[in-house]
């Protein structure tokens, strides 16, 4: 029997979706079910360019209908910007293939420039793209400087009739080998500080566009490239001065969330294989999985991949509802980039101790799921960078919340046109949130839900009158320990939420709760260690410290439903 929690495309029937996505969405599965395994794994060991996989799509009009906002559909009723059915794509391909989800991934970094534009001319020709099959790339970090877009060596020289001649390299772009419509970040040189930055759209076909190599050993297409006067017609600029600088942040809020869901993807079609091996597999007279310590390691990945769909799908619901008063989804987006990947990390980790050696034989899926699933805490900048974001949102998250009317499940069938209208990309501290606190209060007859509510009321205390002072404030190391014990706050209240809405099974969220409880606790000791923490800050961090409540009762009626996944899915060959 099926888990109606995890995908699986045996019993996959995307019914909450129109009848155009739920077609689409299962074209998809099905296309990659008639490729099959050894074909599927053959293309990832040969490093083999995504050609087929592009004339699916191309065919399906897969990219035009899914990534079309409905401002540029041109009367195509069924396309528009709907972060809902991207998310349910981005776990599909992920559970197939990490390399097919970054085409697509990259493509949505490609058009974020160009939707956010006020040029139609840009606008049109990109639909037109989009409809023809072509995908796209984000001309935005160089190899000198990473994604640092303040030091751009991108230089754009005017040529006198209006237009530009562009010159200059960029690193780690995807599909820079065969992207219609690049969108390339530069600067002008007649023109000093934030009013000379360019966005504008470059086309990989172009005799001054040179492709140097792919910087990666894989199918991804992560290119270098690199300008000689390439001509910037009037007509290719998408932005100038600060709204470029803007663009490119906001591109990122768009396209980065993408991550979680693919990650979701991979620890699924992983899980499947991990527990059928283990499950399967006789030692010392006995199946693998009649070791308690593996059904620890089983359960635990279980249920933090639950919270990591939890919390993903919560967070849709505040990007399709967000508006200029309401800009929620900034801390929301960083927490999925960080921590719904690195929770992805930590999955991969608990199975690949239980099935050991067979994690690295090349007829498995689950060799290449241990490979990628590093990849995408790493994809937008570090978990360091995102850790940093995440602290802006710290205070007036904790200690001020403010009245926002609640957010529903968003899964209509709306074009999401507020995300490429975002404006100025600044003002974080300001951003307000409603009360953390009501979710939890929902669930507090779970012993471990409130378990954590005490250490989460303890972060408050933290916050109040132990937060780290000015010099503190310079010391990186410590910050980013407080940062992941507010990162497990948001991380539980957006899964009790989701839990509340899909009616979850309370064994389920009590266990999930018991490892974020255990989480807690040992981002609190590591806290405790830091050379600069206060003896009040170090007094604090063992205090919070927690057992999580054994129910060993409810443990085995958890264990039930991992073990049932033994056999449940396995990729046709």
């Amino acid at each position: 029997m099926a888990d109606p929690l995890l995908f699986n495309p045996r019993t996959y029937d995307p019914a909450h979706f129109d009848p155009e996505t739920r077609k689409l969405l299962r074209a998809t599965v099905d296309w990659f079910e008639a490729r099959g395994k050894r074909r599927l794994i053959e293309d990832y060991r040969s490093r083999a360019w995504l050609a087929d996989f592009l004339a699916f799509a191309a065919k399906e009009q897969l990219f035009a209908t899914f990534l079309t906002p409905a401002s540029a559909a041109e009367g195509h009723a069924d396309r528009r910007w709907d972060t809902a059915r991207i998310a349910a794509l981005n776990e599909i391909f992920g559970f197939y293939g990490l390399d097919y989800w970054y085409a697509w991934q990259v493509t949505i970094l490609g058009l974020g420039p160009v939707w956010q534009s006020d040029n139609a001319a840009a606008r049109a020709r990109a639909a037109e793209l989009l409809s023809q099959g072509e995908v796209f790339a984000f001309g935005l970090s160089e190899k000198s400087h990473g994604a640092d877009i303040y030091s751009t060596d991108m230089l754009l020289e005017p040529d006198g009739e209006g237009g530009f001649r562009a010159s200059g390299s960029k690193y780690y772009i995807g599909n820079g080998n065969a992207a219609g419509l690049v969108s390339v970040f530069g600067r002008r040189t007649d023109v000093e500080g934030p009013d000379g930055y360019v966005f504008f759209a470059a086309d990989s076909r172009h005799p001054a566009y040179h492709l140097v190599k792919n910087v990666v050993d894989s199918s991804k297409y992560v290119s270098e490239f690199r300008l000689d006067g390439y001509p910037v017609r009037p007509d290719d600029v998408l932005h100038t001065g600060r709204a470029a600088f803007d663009a490119a942040l906001n591109t990122v809020n768009v396209g980065k969330f993408n991550l979680c869901t693919a990650s979701i993807g991979i620890c699924e079609h992983a899980m499947y294989e991990a527990v059928t091996h283990a499950h399967n597999r006789i030692l010392y007279g006995r199946p693998v999985t009649a070791f308690p310590h593996v059904r620890r390691e089983l359960t635990d990945a279980y249920v933090r991949l639950v919270g990591m769909k939890l919390f993903s799908d919560r967070a849709v619901d505040y990007f399709r509802s967000a508006g200029p008063d309401d800009r929620r989804y900034l801390l929301f987006n960083p927490m999925t980039k960080m921590k719904v990947t690195t929770e992805g990390e930590k999955v991969v980790d608990l199975m690949w101790d239980v099935i050991a050696a067979k994690g690295f034989e090349k007829d498995t899926y689950f060799a290449q799921a241990a490979a990628e699933i590093r990849s995408l805490p790493k994809l937008e900048g570090t978990v360091h960078v995102n850790l940093a974001l995440i602290l802006k949102f710290m205070r007036n998250h904790l200690l001020d919340p403010a009245g926002y009317a609640p957010v529903p499940t968003r899964l209509d069938a709306a074009d999401d046109a507020f995300l490429f209208r975002q404006g100025p990309a600044r003002g974080l501290g300001a951003i307000r949130f409603h009360d953390w606190r009501p979710a939890f209060d929902a669930y507090a007859h779970l012993s471990n839900v409130g378990r954590f509510r005490e250490q989460a009321d303890a972060l408050c205390a933290f916050a109040a009158t132990a937060a780290p002072d000015e010099e503190q404030s310079r010391d990186l190391d410590l910050l980013l320990a407080v940062g992941q014990l507010f990162a497990l706050v948001v991380h539980g209240q957006l899964i009790l939420e989701q839990a509340a809405l899909t009616g979850l099974d309370e064994d389920v969220l009590d266990e999930l709760f018991a490892v974020l409880v255990r989480d807690f606790s040992a981002y609190a000791v590591e806290l405790h260690g830091k050379d600069s923490a206060t003896e009040e800050q170090q007094r604090w961090a063992l205090d919070a410290v927690r057992r999580p409540v054994v129910d060993t009762a409810r443990s085995a009626r958890v264990w039930e439903r991992v073990e049932a996944l033994s056999g449940a899915y396995e990729m046709a060959p």
